[in-house]
């Protein structure tokens, strides 16, 4: 089933077996950036991180993936939430 991104703020999509192998737990990156159950959504081979509260969080999100060995754009990539309202994306 497709995850529904939300405009206006920004969403980090990462690859799930690129979140496992690096060792990433959800305990962590929920604490972190203190995230609630509606902001980690996992479906399939995709887990959505968002809609972050702001795009000052990007770069925090961005920098703690790379520090843990995932490469942007190959593993994991933020869609900012620059489209209008009346746009609906979905995610694979």
């Amino acid at each position: 089933m497709p995850l529904t991104v939300t405009d206006g703020l920004p969403t980090i999509l990462v690859r799930k077996d690129a979140f496992e192998r690096a060792a990433l737990n959800r305990a962590d990156i929920d604490s972190l950036f203190n995230l609630t159950d509606a902001e980690f959504r996992v479906e399939g081979g995709l887990i959505a991180i968002g809609p972050l509260p702001s795009d000052d969080m990007v770069g925090l999100v961005t920098g703690y993936f790379e520090s843990k060995g995932l490469v942007y754009y190959d593993e994991f990539f933020e869609l900012s939430g620059n489209w209008p309202g009346w746009l609906r994306l979905y995610a694979m």
